[in-house]
C-alpha cells in the first residue's frame, strides 16, 4: 500500500536525482544579480504527449524489469553521468516495491499544470498529471536539447489522490473578513 509518507519520500528522492544532475549546470549559467525568467516554448501537443508517455513507459518498464540502464541511456548525457542504473533503482525502489503500474497512462490524456517553459539553460520544463482513479499519476520533467532531440534531464513521478482536497488554512479567518476565490 502506498502511503502519503511513501509518496513524499519518493518525490524527494526523485528530486534529489534531478538536483544532482542539474546543480552544476544551473550554477554555471546564472549571472549574479540577474534572476532567471523561464520563457514559454513552442512545442505542439503531440510533442508533449510523446515525451510524457514515452518517459513514463520507460520508467514503468524499468520498474517492472528492475533494469534501469535503458531509461538511463535514453536520457541526456549529464543525467546518465549523474545517475548510474543502481542509483536509479534505489530512487525508484518504492514504485517497484509497491508494484505501481504506470502503463495505464497510454490511454489517458495528461493535464498540464505547468506549460512547457524554456529555462535560462535552454532546458524545457513542464508538469502535470493523468486524471485516473483511485490514484492519479503526477509528473514533472526537465528535458535537455541533445543533438536536435529533447532528452530526459530530470524526472519526478508519483501517485496522488484523484479526489480534490480543500487547501489547508494556516489561520482562521477574522470576523467580518471576506475570502475571495481567484481563478
Amino acid at each position: 500500500m502506498v502511503t502519503p509518507f511513501h509518496r513524499r519520500l519518493f518525490s524527494v528522492l526523485l528530486l534529489a536525482a534531478l538536483v544532482a544532475a542539474s546543480f552544476s549546470l544551473r550554477a554555471a549559467a546564472q549571472t549574479p544579480g540577474k534572476p532567471a525568467t523561464p520563457r514559454q516554448i513552442q512545442i505542439d501537443r503531440n510533442g508533449v504527449l510523446i515525451l510524457t508517455k514515452s518517459t513514463l513507459i520507460a520508467l514503468d518498464q524499468a520498474n517492472k524489469t528492475g533494469n534501469y540502464s535503458v531509461l538511463r541511456d535514453l536520457a541526456a548525457p549529464s543525467f546518465a553521468s549523474a545517475n548510474n542504473a543502481a542509483r536509479l533503482a534505489e530512487i525508484f525502489a518504492n514504485l517497484r516495491r509497491d508494484k505501481v503500474d504506470l502503463s495505464g497512462v497510454l490511454v489517458l490524456e495528461p493535464q498540464l499544470t505547468r506549460l512547457p517553459e524554456l529555462d535560462q539553460n535552454g532546458m524545457m520544463h513542464f508538469a502535470g498529471f493523468f486524471p485516473s482513479a483511485p490514484s492519479q499519476v503526477n509528473f514533472e520533467f526537465i528535458f535537455a536539447p541533445v543533438d536536435g532531440q529533447w532528452r530526459l534531464f530530470g524526472i519526478s513521478a508519483n501517485l496522488g489522490s484523484s479526489v480534490p482536497a480543500a487547501p489547508q488554512s494556516s489561520a482562521p479567518a477574522k470576523t467580518g473578513e471576506k475570502k475571495s476565490a481567484k481563478p
